[in-house]
């Protein structure tokens, strides 16, 4: 009896002392705002360890681990199960066009069109569509995929709408065509010159026995290249609030389906800033904006005397210089002459000496040098400048933008002074098909080098240039480890001797691509103190089989731990 007695009153004491300590434990949990749990979290940290679960507090994480660990330290009101999907730190695309993007939903979509034909009925079924809209836009189209690959005039453009104008971009926006009544408006005339650009003319067509005697007058075609096409888009009234506001909401929201948390957007103008500014203070814009202001006078005005500009949401801190076109409209300055059109090299859109400025002016501020430059001569122009400048190892993170086709001397330049290539991988697959037949095999074996890249200084931001590509970052993925079209082509991949690991195209994708935009502190991994900017995926990109990368999907988006998709 005394026995069974003393076991009862220690079994009663060790049921209240359990009670009581689960009682203090549920006390002494620290409060959260979300806790994820059961997921396989890759935090891309230095090891790119994995872990199970992790908490967020006022937008940033405070703590990750195993389960457990994390379930019972902390408590919340949002609680996400993962149920074992991959999470991971929310994608940020290093070169993109984000207001440029936005605004070209809202025109006409010439990506994909097969001939010239199929860009003019899109256009009228437009403007049939927008009776109202003055100024017809359009982009997306390649004369690479029309047949005989040769660019069109605007002949029929000015027959269907001669009261109207309008300006259909190539897809790379480094060509145009315009039709008359838009080239009257901006008082383009046929044999007028232009440093940087091209203005297409021709010889009007007549019957043979019509033919008039010498001086030939000539016609323009409607094609301009490079910094022609400004003399046209730099006439079309500037947008209102409400048009930046319908563009940017529209581009956020794909976006974020595509578990994009962070834009660099490349080349902005300061009125485009501060409409930015505006809708993110007003709680309308989320996305975060890395920016790149255009090589302008009046944008360093507003901004080289402050310094950089940055708030929660935005980074202004880049400035964005253009040395040359695209390989696609043989813009791309190249050190030799094009494969496919005798004695043509392209050229530089501003003198040599501009950049020279340009560089002397920005290498004692705090801002970003980032250029763009395709061809080998264009690269090796810039190298040459930022070496000059930067003088050894350093972390001003002067950027080339594409670095597309480098000669095999010049990769070292990269290193020496710490430029950062910055690449856009789904360049490499759209120009696959034709690349060869503009610079030859040799000189291919320089171009979209993305590893020969990659080892100049130990990491690489990747990017997609939107609208000139797709905003998806699995195609970028895709792209940069596969090196194959959506269709499998070609079967053993393209110059697969540049490919990357899908580990280096996750880092380019999301830590690297933030360490390029002096944004590597705050987002771009899953670790103790950063923003909670994640990405939940209902296959994992790290072990998911080669034909199911371009089918992955996002299950949810965070921003600041908030659910934005």
């Amino acid at each position: 009896m005394p026995n069974s007695y003393i076991y009862s009153m220690y079994l009663k004491a060790v049921i209240a002392l359990g009670l009581v300590l689960t009682i203090c434990s549920c006390h002494t949990k620290q409060g959260a705002d979300l806790i994820l749990h059961h997921g396989k979290v890759y935090t891309v940290d230095s090891a790119f360890s994995t872990v199970e679960a992790f908490a967020v507090k006022d937008g940033k994480i405070i703590a990750v681990g195993k389960n457990e660990e994390i379930l019972n330290a902390y408590k919340a009101d949002s609680i996400v199960n993962a149920h074992g999907m991959a999470v991971y730190p929310g994608f940020i695309d290093a070169h993109a066009h984000f207001v440029g993007y936005g605004r070209s939903l809202f025109e006409v979509d010439l990506y994909d069109c097969k001939s010239w034909e199929e860009v003019v009925e899109r256009v009228k079924k437009f403007a049939d569509e927008h009776k109202d809209q003055y100024w017809i836009r359009g982009r997306g189209w390649d004369q690479n995929k029309f047949p005989g690959k040769q660019y069109p005039f605007n002949d029929t453009l000015n027959m269907l709408f001669p009261d109207k104008p309008v300006l259909l971009e190539r897809v790379d926006g480094h060509a145009a065509i315009a039709n008359a009544k838009a080239l009257q408006l901006a008082g383009v005339v046929a044999g007028q010159k232009i440093e940087g650009g091209d203005i297409g003319a021709r010889t009007p067509y007549y019957h043979p026995n019509e033919r008039p005697q010498p001086p030939i007058i000539y016609v323009l075609t409607g094609l301009l290249i490079d910094n022609a096409v400004e003399l046209v888009s730099n006439i079309i009234p500037k947008p209102s609030k409400q048009d930046y506001e319908k563009w940017l909401l529209a581009a956020q929201n794909n976006c974020f389906a595509q578990g994009l948390t962070t834009i660099t957007d490349c080349g902005l103008m300061y009125y485009d800033v501060a409409m930015i500014d505006t809708l993110q203070r007003e709680g309308k814009l989320k996305m975060r904006l890395y920016v790149m202001l255009s090589d302008d006078t009046a944008n360093f005005k507003r901004y080289l005397a402050k310094g950089p500009y940055k708030t929660d949401k935005l980074f202004v801190k880049g400035i964005k210089a253009y040395a040359d076109g695209a390989l696609g409209s043989r813009g791309a300055c190249l050190l030799a002459p094009y494969n496919d059109k005798q004695g043509w090299q392209g050229f530089l859109l501003s003198k040599p000496a501009h950049y020279d400025s340009l560089a002397k002016m920005l290498i004692n501020t705090d801002f970003q040098l980032c250029t763009h430059a395709i061809g080998d001569s264009g690269n090796r122009m810039v190298l040459q400048v930022y070496n000059k400048y930067l003088k050894g190892k350093n972390d001003k993170r002067w950027r080339i933008e594409h670095a597309q086709v480098v000669t095999e001397k010049d990769f070292d330049l990269f290193g020496k002074t710490s430029v950062i290539p910055s690449v856009q991988p789904t360049h490499a697959t759209s120009d696959m098909y034709w690349a060869a037949d503009r610079i030859g095999a040799e000189r291919l074996k320089g171009a979209y080098a993305y590893k020969q890249l990659l080892a100049q200084n130990g990491w690489l931001p990747l990017g997609t240039d939107f609208p000139v590509e797709d905003i998806s970052p699995f195609k970028t993925f895709y792209a940069a480890v596969v090196r194959k079209d959506a269709k499998g082509f070609p079967a053993g991949g393209f110059q697969v001797e540049n490919a990357l690991t899908r580990v280096q195209a996750i880092r380019g994708m999301t830590i690297w691509a933030a360490k390029a935009d002096f944004l590597g502190k705050e987002v771009g991994s899953i670790e103790v103190g950063k923003k909670a900017d994640f990405i939940i995926l209902d296959k994992d990109l790290m072990v998911a089989p080669e034909g199911e990368l371009l089918g992955v999907k996002v299950a949810g988006t965070y921003s600041g731990g908030k659910r934005v998709y």
